[in-house]
């Protein structure tokens, strides 16, 4: 299998609804932390599969709520229609890793074998779980499983052999 490729961009969160007067929007920040979204400049706003590229002019903090304003973008009805809408950006302009994280998008790709180092498929997706996040896996067959993203599940990650180990294959089932 060949080795995932370390991607360039990330979603870093979801454009909501309008905000106020001025076209600001709420946005659902992914990673939970909103620091790194102070040195955006442009991001990509990717809206099915139409992307367009938007200078950021102004970032505001409405206590937990993060509030964006994008160039050209200066009433609510026009910050209405990005709602739904992915904010994409650089690698560099993601949120800062601590020791022992990585990326989500980083995981996509990667092969899934078991202790034995014997191939079960690869990560397909990641999604959102009621309990936290799941491991989309396309089995060699080409069925796709869910499996919750724990560490009791999920051991080692290697991301130099494109390899993460499943300690409990059984749970893809």
């Amino acid at each position: 299998m060949e080795k995932p490729k370390i991607r360039d961009r990330f979603i870093l969160g979801l454009v909501g609804p309008a905000f106020g007067l001025k076209g600001f929007v709420k946005v659902k920040p992914f990673s939970g932390e909103t620091s790194h979204f102070s040195h955006l400049e442009k991001v990509t706003l990717k809206h099915g599969e139409k992307e367009e590229t938007r200078k950021v002019d102004e970032i505001a903090s409405q206590g937990e709520m993060l509030l964006i304003r994008f160039a050209g973008i200066d009433s609510p009805e026009a910050a209405a229609a990005l709602r739904g809408a992915e904010i994409i950006a650089a690698r560099e302009n993601a949120a800062p890793l601590k020791e022992g994280e990585f990326y989500v998008e980083d995981l996509k790709g990667l092969e899934v074998v078991n202790s034995e180092g014997i191939s079960l498929g690869h990560i397909f997706n990641m999604v959102e779980g009621g309990g936290g996040d799941l491991a989309e896996v396309k089995l060699l067959s080409g069925t796709k499983r869910f499996a919750p993203f724990r560490k009791e599940f999920f051991g080692e990650v290697n991301f130099e052999k494109g390899k993460i180990v499943l300690l409990e294959p059984w749970i893809l089932e």
